[in-house]
């Protein structure tokens, strides 16, 4: 009888039953003269000692201005040193760290604010294109529970000079009432569906799952770990941050924002022992025309995550970037995040076919999107997760909560999976992604990996576009390598006798990139709409083929 998909992640090493201000104490003591945080882009060092005084002043002077325990405390600003010093400052005193998507424009910051409750906010002057501190005079009154903003490039030094207007003592005696459970950080999803949720996390949630990453990745104080993903987002303060300070190694951040030029200088310039970053990101760093220059010698492991990873990409990693011991990472904001991890030392179809096993102390399962029951090892599902990484709820919406979460919490991912026999799973497609093509189940992902060995494509995405005759057609977003030139017909023809007829698709774009989040991932939501838009009014955009 084959096995159910169904795994636990039994661990010998035990959950971290303690704060985050506290897991950094302990690190402080054992590492103090240790490097812990480097900002590239504006110069800034600090060893764990100095870490630890800077968010002890930056707590102060966040309770000389009235913030207290529980309070929200927004932060609006791309990767900068004093992103990390208020996420550790706001734990240790107990405020909840509200997540500001960079990339937000006013409407979307305006009901962040509000939705949360946020009474004071962080934000930088501008970034990019965004005059911020405009765009907030533009919603401020609107939110009435915004009580103060502060600039950072003008209320940075007034902040932690406030802090000697509060004695230590009054923080620690904060500290000493916070709970590992509390509700430490509200980070809101991405909105591609109705208004973006925000899930809320506590210290046991994020503190575990970036130890454990740590522990996967084998990091000592030793390692120095380039962050070119946003801090907003858990894949840059839970796998980036938090995965630092439990262990004692240095967070290094490149630029405010991911530049493949940027990344590959710090990396070599901080001689960094692990990158991370989305498939997107280590494409561009790969097809850099100065990818040459540099030496990657320091670096041996990293993670890649937030979208599977094309077989060929993966190998260039391994070995042009010297990164044997990478890791490939599967999870959800609602998930702390990361579920199920690649093993060190696991062999390249299982780092490029599979998003790994189940993490430590966590269950997962896969279940029959109908009927809720587990479906047998080797057949397609929802992909769920249980275990202390599941988040207490989204904020003030116990509705949408209860979408997601079951009576036997359950968090239900809306991704389908399958597991195999050694209890690899891999992520297939997002059931709302799946194209129904004349009552045929085709995954984009699987169209997406055979792709991929085409010589003359970099990079590529599927999608489904209505259709009166079959219900939904096969899209490709087809990006050439530099220099290459192919046509749609040409592919339809590399793709015959390769996969299924009904799998090539309908259409062909080619394009010079995608609509992307700031955390790297596609938007394919967006591709949808500008496709329809495109088959209707500009049939001419999309190359049909027979």
């Amino acid at each position: 009888m084959t096995a159910p998909s169904y795994a636990h992640g039994a661990s010998p090493d035990e959950l971290l039953g303690e704060t985050i201000g506290e897991n950094l104490r302990r690190t402080v003591a054992e590492h103090g003269q240790g490097e812990a945080l480097v900002s590239l882009q504006q110069g800034f060092r600090a060893t764990y000692a100095e870490f630890w005084e800077l968010t002890s002043r930056c707590a102060r002077g966040l309770l000389a201005r009235g913030v207290k325990k529980g309070d929200r405390v927004g932060i609006w600003a791309p990767n900068r040193y004093e992103w990390v010093v208020i996420q550790y400052a706001t734990a240790r005193m107990g405020a909840i760290l509200v997540n500001i998507n960079p990339a937000y424009k006013t409407s979307e910051l305006e009901y962040a604010l509000n939705q949360s409750g946020v009474s004071l906010l962080v934000l930088a002057r501008a970034f990019r294109t965004n005059d911020y501190v405009a765009m907030l005079a533009e919603v401020r009154g609107r939110c009435p529970e915004l009580g103060e903003s502060l600039v950072l490039e003008e209320g940075w030094e007034p902040l932690l000079a406030a802090a000697g207007t509060v004695p230590e003592a009054d923080l620690a005696a904060l500290e000493a009432t916070l709970q590992f459970d509390d509700p430490i950080n509200i980070q809101y999803t991405s909105g591609t569906t109705g208004f973006p949720k925000g899930a809320t996390l506590s210290h046991h949630n994020i503190l575990n799952n970036g130890f454990f990453i740590g522990e996967g990745l084998h990091y000592t104080a030793a390692d120095r770990v380039c962050i070119p993903v946003p801090f907003y987002h858990c894949f840059g303060m839970v796998l980036g941050n938090l995965a630092c300070t439990s262990h004692g190694s240095c967070m290094v951040i490149p630029a405010e924002a991911f530049d493949p030029v940027a990344t590959m200088e710090c990396v070599v310039a901080e001689r960094c022992t692990s990158l991370y970053g989305t498939p997107t990101m280590f494409i561009a760093e790969l097809d850099s025309p100065r990818l040459g220059e540099f030496d990657f010698g320091t670096l041996r492991t990293g993670i890649m995550a937030g979208a599977p990873c094309p077989v060929e990409v993966m190998k260039k990693v391994l070995t042009t970037m010297h990164m044997p011991e990478v890791t490939i990472m599967y999870g959800m904001t609602e998930t702390s995040p990361v579920s199920t991890q690649s093993l060190i030392g696991d062999p390249l179809e299982k780092q490029t076919g599979t998003v790994g096993k189940v993490y430590p102390h966590v269950e997962i399962k896969i279940v029959d999107g109908e009927t809720g029951r587990i479906v047998p090892r080797g057949m397609p599902g929802e992909f769920c997760t249980r275990g202390y990484s599941v988040m207490l709820g989204y904020w003030n919406n116990q509705k949408a909560t209860a979408e997601v979460i079951d009576q036997a919490r359950w968090m239900h991912t809306g991704d389908l999976a399958e597991m195999d026999d050694e209890g690899y799973v891999k992520i297939v497609g997002r059931l709302k992604d799946m194209i129904i093509r004349g009552g045929e189940n085709i995954y984009p992902r699987e169209i997406e990996e055979f792709l991929y060995g085409h010589p003359d494509i970099s990079d590529v995405q599927v999608i489904g576009v209505p259709s009166e005759r079959y219900g939904e057609e096969v899209m490709a977003w087809v990006k050439l390598r530099e220099g290459s030139r192919v046509s749609g017909e040409q592919l339809t023809e590399y793709c015959r006798g390769k996969i299924s007829t009904f799998k090539i698709p309908r259409y062909w774009k080619f394009v010079d990139g995608f609509p992307m989040t700031v955390t790297g991932k596609v938007r394919k939501v967006e591709m949808r709409e500008l496709s329809v838009q495109d088959l209707g009014l500009e049939k001419a955009a999309a190359v049909p083929t027979a």
